[in-house]
């Protein structure tokens, strides 16, 4: 599984900054604060989004993605628990696939790969088998908020 220290940092980070995110490095074997999942699963609290060199590339692209696809008017209450429903959540799923594309080392097949090690469940048994034919509704969802071009 890919960690944050195996893909280049400053691609990461400009990725979040072009969402008006901040990517904030956790030292090795600390806490990170905002971990829904517990260590060493991102973190999120506001517009920041925590990693550790350990950290799954997988989560901290959906925890960012969950702060993306979030209402801007939301985002800075934001807490640790950032889905809303259903809808956010796919919403998340979908669009860290395609921003993967954009982390040198990364790319969809090695995300959604790693999305079913982790243990991501989908109707068709996996991360691809669902992106490429049943997430119509996520995908419309990123589109009617201009999130995907």
């Amino acid at each position: 599984m890919l960690t944050v220290a195996d893909v280049p940092r400053h691609e990461l980070a400009a990725l979040l900054a072009r969402h008006a995110l901040t990517l904030e490095d956790v030292p090795a074997g600390a806490p990170i604060p905002g971990s829904y999942w517990g260590e060493p699963e991102a973190g999120v609290i506001g517009h920041t989004v925590y990693v550790r060199p350990d950290t799954p590339l997988h989560s901290a692209l959906h925890e960012a993605c969950h702060l993306i696809v979030a209402p801007r008017e939301r985002r800075a209450a934001i807490h640790t628990d950032a889905s809303a429903s259903v809808a956010e959540e796919d919403a998340s799923c979908y669009l860290q696939i395609v921003l993967s594309d954009e982390i040198h080392g990364a790319g969809r097949a090695r995300m959604t790969s790693d999305m079913d090690a982790w243990g991501y469940t989908f109707r068709l048994g996996s991360a691809a088998a669902w992106f490429e034919r049943d997430a119509e509704d996520a995908r419309q969802f990123l589109l009617e908020r201009g999130l995907l071009g």
